[in-house]
């Protein structure tokens, strides 16, 4: 027997052997896995920060690289433009903090302040349809202890998390998972920023080493592309939440002044998801106002519709452009398969992994029409 001929059949029987063992041991290795994603999730966390803060780290490593020039301080580009991405970052987070978060309480207050009145004109707006129906059995309806019972069960509930020890300590333990898992998170990313150029090179390096070169330059080709078109998305997407979400808070200010902040920075973040967040950003800003004043919910409702018009045919194109390149329809069906199956996070990537699959398919598509039928 030819030694070629007894390697491939021992690889053969080898390969079975392990995919037979996968199957019977499915639970733990699927068990195994998570654990193994569970202790990487620093890493996968750090990775998205740094592909946020990838673009405006190089808009300052060009600025101080050319200002710097051939000095013998022309290597601290890198390190100054990781630390005034993380400055911009942080500055961000000290805005929001500072001029939003307040003027977001004090709507939500105002909106606990006035819960009993809202209990009150929901009691009146039944009894008056009762009445318009003739409904003589449920003449009228009695909310008015409707407020207390809500804050007595609060009260209560608040008490109970209080005297529970175990509570406390569960509490604890995830406030210091949480804290651990974001400064690893962050020192991964500033790992990766600094180390941008070197990481690439040598994941460049192994690829080629190890891959055929055909198959290397189609990964390489992939890379580039899915890089391209999530950095395009995630941009376009933060600048549009952040001029919708504005544009709202300006119009609330003569349709209801003292929820302009609150209702925008519910559109503005709801604008974060695609095709879903219109509609969430509606029924959420109009069950906001609908218990003030329902005249006034149907002005937003209205005045919300107008604005997503003239953001999705003027603002939208102009930001985000062309670059995504995926049509409205399968924009749609991405955003439906990935919610079914992954929730929240399907719903967020499921836009540019379909965009980066459907460029895919176009580009092999031409290809092979542009090919004679006598080499495909």
């Amino acid at each position: 027997m030819e030694k070629k001929l007894l390697k491939s059949i021992l690889l053969i029987i080898t390969y079975t052997v392990v995919l037979v063992l996968c199957l019977v041991k499915i639970d733990a290795l699927l068990g195994l896995l998570g654990k193994l994603l569970g202790l990487l999730q620093p890493v996968y966390i750090g990775f998205a920060l740094a592909f946020v803060l990838n673009r405006p780290c190089e808009f300052f490593y060009r600025l101080y690289d050319r200002g710097l020039g051939r000095s013998k301080a022309a290597k601290l580009s890198r390190p100054l433009a990781v630390v005034s991405a993380y400055m911009l970052l942080l500055l961000v987070i000290a805005a929001i903090f500072s001029f939003v978060l307040p003027k977001l309480v004090e709507s939500i207050q105002l909106f606990a302040n006035s819960l009993g009145g809202y209990i009150y004109n929901l009691q009146r707006w039944g009894n008056e349809l009762l009445g318009y129906l003739n409904l003589e059995m449920w003449d009228t309806i009695d909310l008015s202890g409707l407020s207390s019972y809500l804050q007595e069960l609060l009260n209560k509930t608040l008490q109970t998390l209080g005297n529970t020890l175990t509570h406390v300590m569960e509490i604890t333990s995830a406030v210091i998972s949480v804290v651990v898992t974001l400064v690893l998170a962050v020192v991964f990313s500033i790992y990766m920023l600094a180390g941008r150029e070197t990481l690439l090179g040598q994941s460049r390096r192994v690829l080629v080493a190890y891959a055929p070169k055909r198959i290397s330059t189609v990964i390489l080709e992939v890379v580039e592309l899915t890089a391209k078109t999530f950095t395009n998305f995630v941009t376009g997407q933060l600048t549009e939440a952040c001029i919708l979400g504005g544009l709202c808070a300006l119009g609330m200010l003569f349709i209801q002044a003292d929820y302009a902040p609150l209702v925008g920075v519910i559109v503005g973040v709801s604008a974060l998801i695609p095709v879903a967040g219109a509609y969430m950003g509606a029924i959420l800003g109009a069950f906001v106002l609908v218990m003030v004043s329902p005249v006034k919910a149907l002005i937003f409702l209205v005045f919300l519709g107008i604005l997503q018009q003239i953001e999705g045919n003027a603002i939208y194109p102009r930001v985000v452009g062309t670059s995504i390149g995926l049509p409205g329809i399968w924009v749609l069906a991405a955003v439906t398969v990935g919610g079914g199956l992954f929730d929240l996070p399907g719903i967020l990537l499921s836009v540019p992994v379909a965009s980066v699959v459907y460029t895919l398919l176009k580009q092999d598509v031409r290809r092979r029409l542009a090919e004679p039928e006598e080499e495909r």
